[in-house]
């Protein structure tokens, strides 16, 4: 099993109880994001959960290729 795989499970599992108990999906995001950060700066520095963020949010767009991909 892959660390991607267990990760969906849990996440799908966390989305659903959000939507069935009425709190959306957004705010289970948030929260799961926080923890994930909390995690982090367990062993990074916070330059480093930064850089990985800001890389995520700079290349989150699924319609634009990245500079090093060709045609």
């Amino acid at each position: 099993m892959y660390a991607s795989e267990i990760a969906q499970r849990h996440f799908s599992a966390a989305v659903d109880d959000a939507e069935t108990t009425g709190l959306g999906h957004e705010a289970v995001c948030r929260a799961l994001l926080s923890l994930v950060i909390s995690k982090y700066l367990e062993t990074r520095s916070v330059a480093d959960i930064q850089a990985e963020l800001r890389f995520n949010a700079e290349n989150c767009d699924p319609d634009t290729d990245f500079m090093f991909m060709r045609p």
